[in-house]
């Protein structure tokens, strides 16, 4: 006998949308929450402690009890901290970060940091309102307008940290030879950000040299900074640069662009820019938003996740220039081959690295 399952009546959609969307409102709520955690230094202070009050924490991170207090109370309704005894007076509670917490929120080089997603929530503060006037309007909003640079380096360091120099590289096997044997190679990051992919590598091989181009300052005096503390700032140089240039010169034995081409009105000068200057035996590695193959209506987290931000950053900022092709973060390997063969390329490898948000793709002849 065949059963026929009955399809969900609008009253069943209407409640079902209505919870995915008060999960949403939960879920950007508490990210504010984690953010003034973070920015207030609430978890620094609760990290290592078996049980501070709401008095210790005020007093301890400077800021005031009452507030700490209804904070405290949250992150333990929330599940992100404990408390030792719940029924006791609200003053006389104490509350305990556990570690595997304080990692993922505190930690910047562990892969399983994820504190800089608290950082969403005051990014779409300052940008809302001029991204809506980018949606009537049809411009873009300055890069520079958002402030992120510091998440922006967040997502991404403690994946070049723990993979770049071990795994990414690797899959260059002729340049990762040339590195091992203690070549002076010189490298390019294009699109740097803060830095950190150039201090590691620098870091790794002491005799190689890296230049970062961005065209963001707050980003270059970050990641001078950076390279100042790490102590390679002697074999980095970091410029405010347009890598679209055609009088950038080289010559560069390796050029690096992570999460960069989606972002860019022309990628395809900015692709041409790093075959010229490889142009005498180097290689290109650029490394983007892991997209799917096509497009596909299925709910997937991570498509989700990459129209959210391409919409509300990288699709606006990528067209705040007079001529944009308008790429946006959901940039789909053929389009990215479609770029790079614009570019002069003959054709596209996709290397064989395994990332949850990353393709590596390296582009030849």
């Amino acid at each position: 006998m065949t059963t026929v399952s009955e399809s969900p009546t609008l009253d069943e959609q209407l409640g079902a949308f209505a919870d995915s969307l008060f999960g949403a409102a939960l879920a950007t709520a508490e990210l504010a929450v984690a953010h003034l955690g973070r920015a207030l230094g609430l978890y620094a202070t609760l990290r290592g402690h078996g049980g501070l009050t709401p008095a210790e924490v005020a007093i301890r991170a400077g800021v005031d009890e009452r507030y700490a207090r209804e904070w405290l109370e949250h992150q333990a309704v929330a599940g992100v901290v404990t408390v030792d005894d719940p029924a006791r007076a609200p003053a006389e509670r104490r509350y305990t970060l556990p570690e595997a917490h304080a990692i993922g929120l505190l930690d910047e080089e562990h892969p399983a940091y994820v504190g800089a997603l608290a950082d969403i929530p005051p990014v779409l503060a300052r940008t809302l309102s001029q991204i809506t006037g980018a949606f009537r309007s049809g411009a873009g909003v300055p890069f520079a307008a958002y402030g992120l640079h510091d998440m922006q380096a967040g997502f991404t360091r403690p994946a070049f940290a723990t993979s770049l120099v071990a795994e990414w590289l690797p899959a260059l096997p002729e340049v990762h030879a040339r590195l091992q044997g203690g070549e002076a190679l010189r490298i390019a990051d294009f699109g740097c950000g803060e830095g950190w992919a150039a201090i590691y590598i620098a870091e790794a091989y002491p005799n190689v040299t890296v230049d970062g181009y961005d065209l963001d300052d707050a980003s270059i005096a970050a990641a001078r900074k950076h390279a100042a503390d790490r102590g390679v700032a002697d074999r980095i140089r970091f410029e405010v640069r347009d890598i679209t240039d055609p009088s950038l010169a080289g010559p560069y034995d390796l050029a690096v662009a992570c999460e960069v081409v989606h972002d860019l009105p022309d990628p395809v000068a900015a692709l041409a820019t790093m075959r010229r200057v490889t142009g005498g035996g180097g290689a290109v590695l650029v490394i983007d938003e892991k997209a799917a193959e096509s497009f596909t209506p299925d709910g997937d987290p991570i498509e989700r996740l990459l129209y959210a931000f391409s919409i509300l950053h990288c699709l606006p900022a990528g067209r705040d220039a007079a001529s944009s092709v308008g790429t946006g973060t959901v940039m789909r390997p053929d389009v990215f081959a479609a770029y790079a063969t614009g570019a002069g390329f003959r054709a596209v490898e996709q290397l064989p690295v395994e990332h949850p948000m990353f393709r590596f793709y390296r582009p030849v002849g």
